[in-house]
């Protein structure tokens, strides 16, 4: 008899993916897809751009102001789009 090795169809799909050189594009879009459900519709509503590099997410916003009040609130937003995505894929966020 041999034995059989189950997995589960995700769990399969994503060492899949990490061997190929996906897995780390894949959860920055998923993260960048994730800012309006997490910061809000009427935060999403003001920006204009969103972008990862180096493990840092840039947020364009078109109000200065909301831009100081996100900068207090930087570490809880890192902490929730990183559980969202369930991967720590940002460290930091830099608001333009």
């Amino acid at each position: 008899m041999f034995k059989r090795r189950e997995q589960p169809i995700a769990r399969l799909l994503m060492q899949q993916l990490r061997e190929l050189g996906l897995e780390t594009p894949l959860l920055q879009k998923r993260l960048i897809d994730s800012w309006p459900t997490v910061a809000g519709e009427a935060i999403a509503r003001y920006t204009t751009n969103v972008r990862i590099q180096n493990q840092t997410l840039f947020v364009s916003l078109s109000i200065p102001a909301l831009r100081a009040d996100l900068s207090m609130r930087r570490q809880e937003l890192v902490r929730m789009l990183n559980q969202h995505v369930g991967a720590q894929v940002i460290a930091d966020i830099r608001f333009c």
